[in-house]
């Protein structure tokens, strides 16, 4: 590799970190390696049982082949953000839990305005120099990438868990037709250890690195579009009305690495460690509004969120 790749990654690197990213590593493009293959695979293997439920876009081809999503891609660079904040959720029955993803400001807009300044700075270093960017927004397989990138590994709990902050990040990547150096693949550290699989209360995570969409609280108060949750979730949800921690609060990497986030618009809204099921179940579409502005929770519908704190609520009931 010549030494005009090798400057412009490590260029690259220090404007990923310049525009506040905390991690960056770079993924080669290979033809058809043992690893994306392998990685294809197992999608395809959870395509076949119906692990996506209603998520039909797991299913676009274009994941399965990063060539389809940019065929000039030759390189990516990925990206993690930490968004961790240190706040502990009361105890009690009382209170509803969201997911600490969705506490703050919605992270798409946060990523994908550190991911354009990089690409728009990488685009003006030649004439010739193609960029496209995503987070969580297009058929990227992120955390496979990320893995090869360098940035961390994929847990039995399917998250990507980084040395540094745990697997409290948010991933992003960068396409690119240059041709960079790539940094190492990280291995996994996850060992023998089982605490996500023990702690899922539906037993979601049916194997170690696979999740059953179908079985998960996250899945179920977030995307599950039905006026009434499943039976067989409701008795398990535990408070939860916006996504699910207890496979990332259970982890060792977590408990021991989380550390407080620099960014903050990921510090809390008002109100949305501690909000009780009582008000969430009788929220109006107007406070939903001024209650979540900017806010990843605006995937969830007024609706969704007055049957999840409702679901809830007729647990303490029976």
């Amino acid at each position: 590799m010549t030494d005009r790749a090798s400057n412009l990654t490590d260029r690259i690197k220090q404007k990923a970190l310049e525009v506040g990213f905390h991690k960056v590593g770079i993924a080669i493009v290979p033809v058809n390696s043992d690893d994306e293959k392998a990685a294809v695979t197992s999608l395809q293997s959870w395509l076949t049982q119906n692990h996506q439920a209603d998520m039909a876009w797991m299913a676009n081809p274009k994941r399965q082949d990063l060539r389809l999503v940019m065929p000039e891609a030759r390189s990516l660079i990925c990206v993690a953000l930490n968004y961790y904040t240190a706040h502990d959720r009361p105890e009690g029955n009382d209170y509803a839990k969201i997911s600490r993803y969705g506490w703050g400001r919605d992270y798409h807009r946060i990523l994908h305005k550190k991911l354009k300044a990089l690409s728009t700075w990488l685009e003006a270093q030649g004439d010739d120099i193609r960029a496209r960017y995503y987070a969580d927004t297009g058929p990227v397989q992120d955390k496979f990438w990320a893995q090869q990138a360098g940035i961390g590994w994929i847990a039995k709990n399917s998250n990507v868990i980084t040395r540094d902050y745990g697997s409290w990040v948010f991933l992003g990547e960068v396409l690119t037709n240059l041709e960079l150096i790539g940094d190492r693949p990280h291995t996994s550290h996850c060992g023998t250890c089982t605490r996500c699989l023990d702690a899922c209360p539906t037993g979601a995570i049916t194997q170690p690195f696979v999740v059953d969409a179908n079985l998960c609280i996250a899945y179920h108060t977030i995307e599950n579009r039905a006026e009434t949750l499943p039976e067989t979730i409701t008795p398990h949800l535990g408070g939860w009305v916006a996504g699910c921690d207890i496979c990332q609060d259970v982890c060792p990497w977590n408990q021991r690495f989380a550390q407080e986030s620099d960014v903050a618009d990921f510090q809390p809204y008002p109100g949305n460690v501690d909000p009780t099921l009582t008000e969430l179940a009788e929220l109006s579409d107007e406070e939903y509004d001024r209650r979540f502005p900017a806010s990843a929770l605006r995937r969830i519908k007024p609706a969704m969120m007055r049957r999840n704190a409702r679901s809830n609520l007729r647990i303490d009931v029976e």
